[in-house]
């Protein structure tokens, strides 16, 4: 397992997504590293400060994130990291993934709230960017293992392969078992893509799986439900890729679910 990057910007939901993935980088044998976009504090923006000054603000908050990896690294027992910039969230996340090939980036989720479901937040942006996984935390999960996993997806879709692959190395380590859960307005198993179902027992070869299918108009409250019915531990979701106009008018499930869920949500983007 690569490294395991998580972002934070000192809220009680982020400190909680660093908690949690220095269990997982704990469990998975792996290096963490916590990254912080600094951003002037709002009474400082709206002053003339020097370079000098900003330095300043700039190393206080490194010298925070050093004493957080310094007490993760005795508690957990793991190499942890700490990175402090001056630079925008969006474009450093995507180098720093590319820098050290992370499996996922980590990031906390915030409370559901009609504010969220219509501007977003942090995580559903870079969930948006369908760039590389996102495992968003809530700010109430405790990592004590993920005995199930939750894969909601839609099966007229093809689901890529290296989708899938991502999929089965994260159960595999987890041990956890994977239910396929489908929704649609109306369920014919003979019409369902059968290229997606191959593909699914292919490469979930060696992870306990099973299919589970839904009818249903309301797919983001039959969703919720199974997480309670099946006491899922992680809800696995790709979020689709859309045009121009059909982004403006389409709000995207992944995203909406990403906005308050009760359980992590690890966000794989189509490759």
């Amino acid at each position: 397992m690569r490294t395991i990057l998580v972002a934070t910007n000192f809220s009680k939901a982020s400190e909680n997504a660093v908690l949690y993935s220095a269990s997982v980088a704990k469990l998975f044998n792996t290096k963490l590293v916590i990254f912080n976009s600094f951003k002037l504090p709002v009474h400082a923006s709206n002053t003339l400060l020097s370079a000098v000054s900003i330095d300043g603000l700039i190393e206080k908050e490194r010298n925070r994130l050093k004493e957080i990896a310094l007490d993760l690294s005795k508690k957990f027992s793991i190499e942890v990291d700490y990175i402090c910039k001056y630079v925008n969230l969006e474009e450093e996340i995507d180098r720093l993934m590319k820098f050290y090939d992370s499996p996922f980036l980590v990031m906390g989720m915030s409370s559901k709230s009609m504010e969220q479901n219509l501007l977003g937040n942090p995580t559903t942006t870079l969930i948006s960017m369908k760039k590389f996984p996102v495992l968003a935390i809530p700010i109430n999960a405790k990592f004590t293992g993920i005995q199930k996993i939750l894969f909601a997806c839609d099966l007229m879709q093809d689901i890529p392969l290296k989708t899938l692959a991502k999929l089965r190395r994260v159960a595999t380590k987890l041990k956890s078992e994977i239910t396929v859960f489908y929704v649609d307005k109306k369920i014919d198993e003979l019409k369902l893509n059968a290229k997606s179902l191959d593909n699914i027992d292919k490469e979930l070869e060696g992870v306990t799986y099973l299919y589970k299918n839904i009818s249903s108009n309301t797919v983001i409250e039959e969703i919720e439900k199974e997480i309670k019915r099946s006491k899922a531990e992680l809800l696995v979701m790709i979020p689709k890729k859309y045009g121009f106009w059909e982004s403006i008018i389409h709000k995207s499930k992944t995203r909406v679910m990403a906005s308050g869920l009760n359980v992590p949500l690890l966000s794989i983007p189509v490759e």
